[in-house]
């Protein structure tokens, strides 16, 4: 069963404007992501840094679905990899993404694209279910970004230095997404109790 996006809530009608709002809305996320992407900051031991990236990605996928939040991740490693400061700490180029982080920057991709799967048959419209999506969507960009980390880093090493450190802030950010993200389908749906009480 497929259930409304934030993004399609608010898509125009007419197949013009639709095309354009989607492309607006596929650029955006690309530029929501960069932007996060500078949020970021070393730890002493490992080449992965702490950024509100996964965050985003998330949300992204959320907000706009599968397709549109895909696409708009397959932008963005093009935009990186064309040269542009996408990356954390404004990084670019090929090197940064077959450095040991790039396993996660694929990552991106999927978990958009399974959030925005589950936000389709309406899993963003509850807090357990929001949790449940973004927990899929982290768990595949950290195993993304695993599986290429230890062709950097030896086996046994690879969860000390890619995973663990990060699990506190994940959960931070998937607590924080799921409390707050489900209250914007309640918004809407008021706005829209309104207008029909007001008609």
């Amino acid at each position: 069963m497929t259930s409304a996006t934030y993004a399609d809530v608010l898509r125009p009608q007419t197949r013009a404007a639709a095309w354009l709002y989607d492309a607006a809305m596929i650029v955006g996320g690309t530029v929501l992501v960069a932007l996060s992407a500078q949020f970021a900051f070393r730890l002493p031991f490992t080449p992965v840094p702490i950024t509100l990236q996964t965050l985003t990605v998330l949300l992204v996928g959320l907000l706009l679905g599968s397709t549109r939040g895909s696409i708009s991740m397959l932008l963005y490693l093009a935009q990186g990899l064309a040269g542009l400061p996408v990356f954390a700490f404004g990084g670019a180029g090929a090197a940064y993404f077959l450095g040991p982080t790039g396993g996660y920057l694929i990552g991106f991709v999927l978990a958009a694209y399974l959030t925005g799967r589950l936000a389709e048959r309406g899993w963003d419209r509850r807090i357990m279910t929001t949790i449940l999506a973004l927990v899929v969507g982290t768990v595949a960009i950290y195993t993304c970004g695993l599986i290429w980390l230890a062709v950097y880093l030896r086996a046994e090493n690879v969860l000390a230095v890619g995973l663990y450190p990060f699990i506190p802030g994940a959960l931070v950010k998937i607590a924080a997404a799921a409390i707050l993200y489900p209250q914007g389908w309640k918004l809407l749906h008021s706005k829209e109790k309104d207008r029909e009480e007001a008609g």
